[in-house]
């Protein structure tokens, strides 16, 4: 396996083109993952990468050994998930990621549930509202809100997510009661705004008698974390504009008040990525079949609280 373990070194520096970000990816230490490629070149006979003191680039034989490399991984994965399949024991690590608000309120809460099935598989979730890729970062699998990225990888849609924007009632006290997207604009409410690189939850998809229409709101302050605007809304500071699960609870206390009901905000879709092979690893299908079955619950039962 030692082979197997350089390999899989030598990928995930070439994707991530850092030696260090690839050390920790895997859990070793940089001198371990510098040896591995180390060997690895020794076992070619040939230079991999060009390393300098601020880079590391790979040689034109690293390109060509790349997609080699990336398909022995594969072919090894989907040998391992064979026999695990046959002997019905399941087992290694599956790297999951997440938005903030699904994987806290959706995925989070049933993790335990899965790990007492499925004891020898080990779950390592990433949350962030940021965009992920698969590829790059590791990843089995990626559940998304919202438009999926343009991928070769495929997607199970889990459901179709209604929204809602609201704010606290000491909000509309001071601010008003605004009834469209347009009284956003035109009254210049405080809109909070989800933002990172990349980012379009700044202009805000609703529903209009005329159709589907794009609204650049705007607000004084902007985060990358969806739950610190949930936070922000409840003290007062603005207008959210939120999955319902993500605020029901919020909703039916009365802390958070819908508002803009002649434009509704549109559904947003959520579904699942994951690796495109020609057998899917069997603890991947099972933590998908597993997760879906139980926020298809969790959801419905977040619009009954309203």
């Amino acid at each position: 396996m030692n082979n197997i373990n350089n390999i899989r070194m030598f990928v995930r520096v070439f994707e991530l083109e850092n030696m260090s970000a690839a050390a920790r990816d895997l859990r070793v230490s940089a001198a371990v993952a510098s040896s591995r490629i180390g060997e690895l070149e020794k076992h070619l006979g040939v230079r991999l990468f060009t390393r300098t003191t601020r880079s590391i680039q790979p040689t034109e034989q690293g390109r060509i050994f790349y997609d080699k490399a990336v398909a022995i991984l594969d072919a090894v994965e989907e040998a391992e998930a064979a026999v695990h399949e046959i002997t019905r024991k399941p087992r290694g690590s599956l790297f999951v990621a997440a938005p903030l608000g699904v994987g806290r309120r959706l995925i989070a809460p049933h993790i335990a549930a899965f790990q007492a099935d499925y004891p020898d598989i080990h779950v390592r979730l990433r949350l962030s509202d940021r965009k992920i890729d698969l590829t790059a970062e590791g990843l089995n699998l990626a559940f998304v809100l919202g438009n999926p990225p343009d991928s070769g990888h495929r997607i199970r849609v889990i459901a179709e997510c209604p929204r809602v924007m609201c704010a606290a009632p000491e909000y509309l006290a001071k601010r008003g009661m605004p009834h469209s997207g347009f009284d956003l604009i035109n009254e210049q409410h405080e809109c909070l705004l989800l933002r990172f690189p990349g980012s379009t939850e700044f202009r805000w998809m609703l529903q209009t008698s005329d159709g589907p229409q794009s609204f650049s709101v705007s607000g004084a302050v902007s985060c990358d974390d969806g739950d610190v605007l949930t936070q922000w809304a409840l003290d007062g500071r603005g207008i959210v504009n939120k999955p319902v699960f993500d605020v029901a609870a919020h909703l039916a206390s009365g802390r958070l008040v819908p508002v803009c009901h002649a434009t509704p905000p549109l559904h947003a879709q959520l579904a699942v990525l994951y690796q495109h092979k020609r057998n899917q690893d069997p603890k991947a299908r099972l933590f998908i079949d597993f997760m879906v079955d139980r926020i298809k619950t969790t959801l419905r039962n977040s619009q009954l609280e309203l």
